[in-house]
């Protein structure tokens, strides 16, 4: 069962399961926490979940303005701080990846652990088919997929899905501009991970992992940019692995990630 909780005007709407060391799952773009039915569960069984909506998505209400993944991160440090929670592990998935990424950066006080989902750094990082999406033959796609998941659930009403739609657009448009070099500031462990046929490059996912100074790099074969939806059984085990306070030993390690 959802909640609510309200911070600086944003009533952010948010699902919590489960019980020990916080885990935060912040969704992709234009989706809602619905997104996470197959990780939520799985990681419950160890910690406890949260899974907010942001701003303007799912049972989240907009605010007037444009938006970016900076903003809606210090939506996210706020939600957190309301909450009490200390420091979380915090998983992003496509444009959540983005919002987790300035969320690290800005207050590393709250992440213990990093996840990126599908989550490049630069606009240059995707591919062709993740360029062509912001076509206007690729709007039209997105508008069918996203229009059907907001209607039903906007606390603004149907109504006002161009007016957040057009802002999305302009977000991705722009976005990710994170960069390479804000990579150096995170120290936390960081796990990056996507789909062998996503919308992010491979190389460039494994570039993410060599700018960063503790990271593990994960290719998930047969998937695409819906991993997580997939092969759940696979990324839930590999989220629960990284999550693990003890890790694996290595017995042979060769410097793949190292620049």
């Amino acid at each position: 069962m959802g909640e609510y909780l309200t911070t600086g005007g944003l009533r952010t709407y948010y699902e919590v399961q489960g019980e020990g060391e916080p885990v935060v799952l912040l969704h992709g773009g234009g989706v809602t926490a619905d997104s996470w039915w197959a990780q939520v569960s799985a990681l419950a069984e160890r910690y406890r979940v949260y899974a907010p909506e942001r701003r303007g998505h799912g049972r989240t209400h907009d605010l007037p303005g444009p938006v970016t993944s900076e903003l809606m991160a210090e939506d996210t440090a706020a939600f957190l701080d309301e909450l009490g929670t200390g420091p979380v592990h915090l998983v992003g998935w496509s444009a959540g990846g983005q919002v987790a990424l300035w969320l690290a950066l800005r207050r590393p006080d709250l992440v213990r652990k990093l996840v990126l989902i599908s989550s490049g750094v630069r606009r240059d990082g995707g591919t062709e088919a993740d360029q062509a999406l912001l076509s206007a033959a690729g709007t039209v796609l997105l508008d069918s997929m996203l229009r059907p998941q907001y209607e039903p659930l906007s606390p603004d009403g149907p109504e006002h899905f161009p007016v957040v739609f057009e802002k999305w657009l302009q977000m991705w448009r722009e976005e990710p501009d994170f960069g390479f070099e804000r990579l150096a500031q995170l120290s936390m462990p960081v796990l990056v991970m996507q789909g062998d046929d996503d919308g992010v490059r491979v190389e460039h996912s494994a570039a993410v992992a060599t700018a960063l100074p503790d990271a593990q790099l994960a290719v998930v074969p047969g998937t695409s940019h819906v991993a997580p939806l997939e092969k759940p059984a696979l990324v839930n085990q590999l989220l629960l692995d990284f999550l693990a306070e003890e890790q694996a030993a290595k017995f042979m390690p060769l410097g793949a990630l190292e620049a």
